[in-house]
């Protein structure tokens, strides 16, 4: 009878990461486990989409970095697949705007690659008993800092909430100056003013600021987007 709780009580996991050195030293950390037990591993999205289905795993750590896909979107099409799973977000970015995408896409942890060994495997249990939760360490401090930039809602020109709206629609810079009849450097000017207002380097994290913000229906923005639409 003991031996047979051992054995249920075990966490299956599959480990999906573009690098073979993670993927190894998952499967060493697991092997000296006993409630752990890596079940399969892969470098791709798509065969983790089969090996989830095939193998059936408790928890799947998650690299953000795969080849053939966003590891985030990966991670919305398994949760949007089985709710009971445990996803493990596992990167080497720690970011506010990289955590809450996986707080939104449906994780149930998030946990740095270089963070001490009880942190990870703490996060992988966690995801088997709780995979609709959200776990994540500095995850207080992270809201702490959204709030604030919250309450500094900056300023935008009409001009900046014109690149805005443009970038949102997935321009590029020089698709934005044809559309605002500007020159291409003109253009680079307001995109970096408004990266600056946004504290984003690049349009990822601009735009994700933008969400933060409450700055994606900015006034100035829909009227372009109405503009837009009779071209």
């Amino acid at each position: 009878m003991a031996d047979l709780q051992r054995r249920t009580a075990v966490i299956r996991v599959l480990v999906i990461d573009s690098h073979p050195i993670t993927r190894w030293g998952l499967s060493r950390i697991a092997a000296e486990q006993p409630d752990l037990d890596i079940v399969g591993e892969a470098g791709t999205a798509a065969d983790a989409l089969r090996l989830v289905a095939t193998l059936k795993p408790d928890v799947v750590t998650v690299g953000l970095s795969l080849p053939d896909r966003d590891g985030l979107e990966l991670i919305r099409e398994l949760r949007d697949r089985n709710s009971r799973l445990g996803l493990v977000v596992l990167t080497s970015q720690g970011e506010d705007d990289v955590l809450f995408r996986a707080l939104d896409t449906g994780a149930s942890a998030f946990v740095a690659k270089s963070a001490a060994l009880p942190e990870i495997l703490g996060a992988i249990r966690h995801s088997a008993v709780s995979a609709s939760s959200f776990s994540a360490a500095g995850l207080a401090q992270a809201l702490h800092r959204r709030s604030e930039r919250q309450g500094r809602r900056p300023l935008l020109s009409p001009r900046e909430a014109e690149v805005l709206g443009l970038l949102q629609q997935g321009r590029s810079v020089p698709q934005v100056a044809s559309a605002m009849y500007v020159s291409l450097s003109t253009a680079k000017t307001y995109v970096s003013r408004l990266y600056d207002k946004l504290g984003a380097t690049n349009r990822a994290q601009a735009m994700m600021a933008a969400v933060q913000l409450e700055l994606t229906s900015y006034p100035a923005a829909t009227v372009e987007r109405r503009q837009l639409n009779f071209s």
